[in-house]
């Protein structure tokens, strides 16, 4: 299994949106990085899901339900989706500046590359993230 974390702009698409909405899918990536990402994820991998911009910090675990497809909402055959369905709702987001503030995730792709909107994590940073939001 692997592990990824999201960014979503909460006023764009929320935790609690996708909550109300049981599955999506994840659309809008448009860094070749990131994309790759996407293809890179496999069905039952967990995904962190983090609010950028407002409010900064994870709130949930989101499960991989359908691998790599042609992103519906564009012709440009470049760009790619996945489904996700939300998992848990953290009982303690986790801010940036936590994580920031942490020995164990200072080589987190959050911190090192902070524009990145879809990234892979260890097992032990994700880990580290739920025992943060626990």
């Amino acid at each position: 299994m692997n592990y990824w974390l999201v960014k979503s702009e909460p006023f764009k698409y929320s935790w609690e949106k996708f909550n109300q909405d049981g599955r999506t899918f994840w659309d809008g990536v448009r860094n070749y990085q990131a994309r790759n990402n996407l293809k890179a994820m496999k069905e039952g991998d967990l995904v962190l899901f983090y609010h950028s911009n407002e409010g900064m910090c994870v709130v949930g675990v989101a499960k991989v339900v359908k691998e790599f497809y042609q992103d519906p909402t564009t012709d440009d055959t470049n760009w790619v989706v996945v489904d996700l369905v939300p998992v848990e709702t953290l009982k303690n987001p986790v801010t940036l500046a936590q994580i920031k503030a942490d020995d164990r995730l200072k080589d987190i792709s959050l911190v090192r590359q902070g524009r990145l909107s879809v990234m892979p994590l260890q097992a032990a940073e994700f880990d580290r993230i739920l025992e943060l939001g626990s």
